[in-house]
């Protein structure tokens, strides 16, 4: 199968412009926190984020398809003692924008150096928010199923009546759950809760993604030959594991150096595609 990678050098809120209306199935993206990676982005003070990520996400809506997905990674600062409230307002502005924020998860960052300070303890876990155009989506839930579990082996031993039917929820959510359902299954749903080790030495950037998180989101919202947007690239991660799940991939960032190796990376993933291609083809010849 033959994919495509694009990567635009230069700022987001330009470049997007040059990609077609509904021509995206995923964003996933980590865009520059506010006050964070000062020397190699500038940095954007908490107070002026909002009005500075706007024009992006306006373009983000434009490019992204209807049935698409758009995974916002993106993390609170401390400010003056409390927790600053510009993801809060960013989700809200952007719900006016035409944005629907219709899921939350969490990345658990489980080897997160611990530490303290005067008045908190050291963050483990970020936020990415997902937000779509409508309220059907393509969503590919059996792709991330995980294994039961050992819990499986005491909770399903000895069902209740209760268990045997359809429970519904006491606090009048209107879910439910029939347990039994569960008997002969050797896999369930996850959480939306992601447990992954953070992975930046290696990478040449001071915040990079694991190539699990990129992965799982992959997994979830696309099929082979979707196409998968990274506007804030930096080391290319999400490219680079779009690539080799056989997805197409567009990445753009500020920062030229970024750009070429990416570039390169890129490359060097579709040589390899391209020559396993060819060895199965001459195989069935």
């Amino acid at each position: 199968m033959e994919i495509t990678t694009q990567i635009f050098h230069g700022d987001s809120k330009e470049k997007l412009k040059l990609l077609a209306d509904n021509s995206v199935d995923l964003i996933i993206t980590s865009p520059p926190y506010a006050d964070q990676r000062k020397n190699t982005y500038g940095g954007i003070h908490p107070d002026r984020y909002v009005e500075w990520f706007l024009p992006i996400s306006e373009q983000l809506l434009r490019v992204l398809k209807p049935s698409g997905t758009f995974i916002l990674n993106i993390k609170e600062k401390v400010l003056g003692g409390e927790r600053s409230t510009y993801v809060i307002e960013l989700i809200l502005e952007m719900r006016k924008q035409g944005w629907l924020w219709t899921e939350e998860f969490i990345w658990h960052k489980k080897n997160c150096y611990p530490g303290k300070w005067p008045n908190r303890f050291r963050d483990a876990w970020e936020r990415l928010l997902q937000f779509n155009k409508n309220r059907k989506f393509n969503m590919y839930q059996e792709e991330v199923m995980v294994p039961m579990g050992e819990w499986a082996n005491t909770r399903l031993k000895n069902l209740s009546e209760t268990d045997k039917t359809r429970d519904n929820s006491k606090v009048g959510s209107g879910f439910g759950k029939n347990i039994s359902n569960w008997l002969t299954r050797d896999k369930a749903y996850p959480t939306n809760v992601l447990h992954l080790a953070t992975e930046c030495n290696n990478k040449n950037h001071s915040a990079a993604f694991p190539e699990d998180l990129p992965k799982w989101f992959i997994k979830l919202f696309t099929k082979e030959n979707d196409t998968v947007l990274d506007p804030f690239m930096g080391s290319g991660t999400t490219l680079i594991v779009a690539n080799r799940m056989l997805r197409n991939s567009i990445g753009i960032d500020i920062v030229a150096d970024y750009c070429d190796r990416v570039k390169k990376e890129t490359r060097a993933v579709e040589l390899y595609l391209c020559e396993t291609k060819a060895r199965y083809e001459k195989a069935d010849s």
